[in-house]
């Protein structure tokens, strides 16, 4: 890898966000939208702190298959529409995927050791 870089990067606390991907097992998740099926296989959750708030999760960005085989992205929203607490009727699957997501994050407590040199 030819690059360079300078500085000391720092992160804001403002409204940090974090978006963790998972892999699941095709089929294990079916996603439903106007009567058509599509199946998921990659999500991302993305999880937010905004203000100092609790960590909580904001969205999940489904990489799933139309049943013709081609490839489609669907996002589902999991706060309500006042933003204080969680939307109304998502389904249990769907926070299936966003707990396996935390866990595989350390509960966003992303706990991550550098390489040694």
């Amino acid at each position: 890898m030819d690059m360079n870089a300078t500085g000391e990067p720092v992160m804001t606390h403002a409204d940090p966000q974090v978006r963790v991907g998972v892999h699941i097992e095709q089929g294990t998740c079916v996603l439903t939208q106007g009567g058509t099926d599509f199946t998921a296989y990659h999500p991302w959750v993305e999880f937010a702190a905004p203000g100092e708030k609790p960590w909580t999760a904001v969205k999940v960005e489904f990489s799933a298959t139309r049943p013709d085989g081609g490839s489609v992205g669907l996002t589902v929203d999991l706060l309500n529409d006042a933003c204080d607490g969680p939307r109304d009727h998502v389904p249990n699957a769907i926070w299936k995927v966003v707990t396996l997501a935390a866990t595989s994050a350390g509960d966003v407590g992303i706990r991550y050791t550098a390489p040694t040199s």
